[in-house]
């Protein structure tokens, strides 16, 4: 069978198996790492990703160790939270669905203990297919920490774009994908968001791709960011990212035509399968999905069909569903 010209891949996240929460240790952790990579390269998937099941943080679930795996370990950020820094947060935060900072910033920022090349190379171990490794982008992550030292998110974020990457210079994978959950709902912060977001971007290997995921959010099956893409295009434009991972199948179906104006050489990910509704697409939706988008935006221009965020929300049988289904709809399209 030809090579597929449109690959299928998976934004991050898999539900946590119950047995690995009920039972954790080092060896349930390769397990069910194991599980994820086997369950996505078996239904066919292109570029895997390990299902960063390894940052899941039960008391922060809503953001599913996207925040806290990334910044508590980092040097000149403190853990404990006095009152008076509770209440100058829940103030000022620029991510309202949270009411406590993950951190303080009390000084310059530093690698600390984080260490992504030791979590990518694990799961490298594991994976038969291409491997796509995920990260939080510094716009996200500065703009939930609660900042004492910077007083500046500009300038935090850029602190640890520096720190990031030093770390993403050293990963072995095929893809980089650098998320942003809280810029869609920010869209005025788009200028110095795409600055310290292209210093990570420019330290990806050259043997791998820079990608850069955006959605709106995801708790409950709700949106967490209000916007339109339209707003983002100058963003989108400014990044120096081989493609980008967006969200499209909980979208408008109009708003695709926004991406006319995406830069040519920037590939481009569809989203099709939408994680906030639990029913599992058909091949038949997801073909006509991927048809309606390269009428739009111009055949061979959709690169990448994936979900639209990651399938932490999910249950697993959903989950696994849904990854069928999309390696099933693009085989449609393409008549594979």
């Amino acid at each position: 069978m030809r090579a597929p010209r449109i690959k299928t891949t998976v934004v991050g996240s898999y539900p946590v198996p119950d047995w690995l929460a009920a039972a954790p240790s080092a060896q349930a952790l390769t397990d069910a790492t194991r599980v994820v990579l086997h369950t996505q390269e078996q239904a066919g998937i292109d570029l895997v990703c390990d299902g960063e099941l390894y940052r899941f943080d039960l008391n922060h679930p809503e953001t599913n160790g996207m925040i806290e795996y990334f910044v508590r370990p980092l040097a000149g950020v403190r853990a404990d939270i006095g009152f008076s820094e509770w209440l100058d947060y829940s103030k000022a935060s620029g991510m309202r669905f949270r009411t406590r900072p993950p951190g303080v910033v009390e000084g310059p920022v530093g690698a600390g203990t984080l260490n992504l090349p030791l979590a990518c190379a694990q799961a490298r171990s594991l994976a038969s297919r291409p491997l796509k490794f995920t990260l939080t982008g510094p716009h996200m992550l500065a703009k939930t920490l609660h900042d004492r030292h910077y007083r500046s998110p500009q300038k935090l974020a850029h602190a640890i774009a520096d720190v990031l990457a030093d770390q993403v210079k050293r990963l072995d994978a095929d893809v980089v994908q650098v998320d942003e959950a809280n810029l869609p709902g920010h869209p005025e912060e788009w200028n110095w968001a795409a600055a310290a977001i292209n210093k990570v971007l420019r330290a990806v290997p050259k043997t791998a791709k820079a990608a850069v995921h955006l959605c709106f959010g995801n708790y409950g099956g709700q949106s967490i960011q209000k916007g339109t893409w339209a707003k983002l295009l100058g963003y989108l434009n400014a990044l120096e990212a081989d493609h980008v991972v967006m969200e499209c199948a909980h979208r408008p179906p109009a708003e695709l035509a926004v991406f006319k104006e995406l830069r040519k050489d920037i590939g481009f990910g569809l989203g099709v399968v939408d994680i906030k509704r639990t029913e599992i697409e058909s091949a038949d939706e997801i073909a006509r999905a991927i048809e309606r988008a390269e009428k739009t935006l111009g055949p061979g221009r959709v690169k990448y069909v994936h979900p639209d965020c990651g399938f932490w929300m999910l249950k697993r049988n959903m989950a696994d569903g849904k990854i069928r289904a999309l390696v099933k709809g693009r085989d449609l399209y393409e008549g594979r």
